[in-house]
């Protein structure tokens, strides 16, 4: 079967997790990378990391989009990328990251993933630009929280990715877009330690040195013990929506009617639209084993 074409809308620099999913995805091997677009904030400073991090593993036949800029967010991985110019990468670099976007999916001969790993504001915007995507692409989402918040919990929270742009979250989530998501229910309890983060310590790879470099950076920006990069990973939050884009095996989905409330919660509505939802780990093990697998054959 050919590898799914695959998007990553990513606001890369804030919490450490986007790093981490897009070292996973270029170990996938059932899933081309065809684009990584930065969403939210300074979204060159964002672009920044992910053109020195394709860079640093020899992956600069990957396109970067600059996506719409916002009001300054959370900048943790600047010193990573303090003295790198947009100018200077190699590979194809789009400043109207939507527009490419659009682009590439109404040209592909094959439905394409888009996988949004951060807030939705580039997301909103392309709907808007070219409504037709809805019948070449899926959406696969870090968001929200149905049953279980953070860590977790039995409390709901109104996640980061659905309430940082409210009105944006809204218009994708009653779109026309086909929807897959991983919300805290499942993607808030990826932790990775012990044996299975030890072999990604000692492994030999471009990577995973860029990417422990980067973890590294990031404890430092938030004032926590760099030594934490020894021993465990932070929450790979966006690790399972890159799973998403190729299997669900390994979860339980259900399709659920979804509504985003002026909370910025994702509540259970029959007025909501119906998405499919990873609500349940069917097999947790097993996607450890496979996420540290996909990390170590990254280049």
């Amino acid at each position: 079967m050919a590898p799914v074409p695959v998007i990553i809308d990513t606001d890369i620099g804030s919490d450490i997790d986007d790093t981490w999913a897009l070292a996973m995805a270029l170990g996938c091997p059932e899933i081309d990378v065809k684009m990584v677009v930065s969403c939210t904030g300074d979204t060159r400073y964002r672009a920044k990391i992910v053109c020195r991090f394709l860079e640093s593993v020899g992956r600069t036949d990957i396109a970067v989009g600059i996506g719409v800029p916002f009001e300054p967010a959370m900048q943790t991985q600047e010193a990573w990328v303090s003295d790198y110019d947009l100018a200077d990468y190699p590979g194809t670099l789009h400043e109207d990251g939507i527009g490419a976007m659009a682009d590439m999916i109404m040209a592909s001969d094959q439905q394409v993933a888009l996988v949004c790993i951060g807030p939705l504001p580039n997301i909103s915007r392309l709907l808007a630009l070219a409504p037709g995507i809805t019948e070449r692409c899926r959406f696969i989402g870090m968001h929200g929280a149905v049953r279980r918040g953070y860590f977790g919990t039995d409390e709901i929270h109104a996640e980061f990715n659905v309430k940082r742009n409210l009105e944006d979250a809204r218009i994708v989530f009653n779109s026309g877009l086909s929807m897959t998501i991983t919300p805290l229910d499942t993607c808030g309890v990826i932790q990775l330690r012990g044996e299975r983060y030890q072999r990604l310590l000692n492994a030999d790879s471009a990577a995973l040195q860029a990417l422990i470099e980067n973890y590294e950076v990031w404890l430092r920006a938030i004032n926590k013990p760099v030594e934490t990069a020894r021993v465990k990973s932070s929450t790979l939050f966006d690790t399972v929506a890159i799973y998403l884009a190729f299997s669900e095996a390994l979860l339980e989905v259900e399709e659920l009617a979804l509504c985003v409330t002026d909370d910025g919660v994702t509540v259970i509505d029959d007025s909501g639209k119906l998405i499919r939802v990873a609500t349940e780990w069917q097999n947790l093990d097993g996607f450890y084993d496979l996420l540290v697998e996909r990390l170590l054959a990254a280049p």
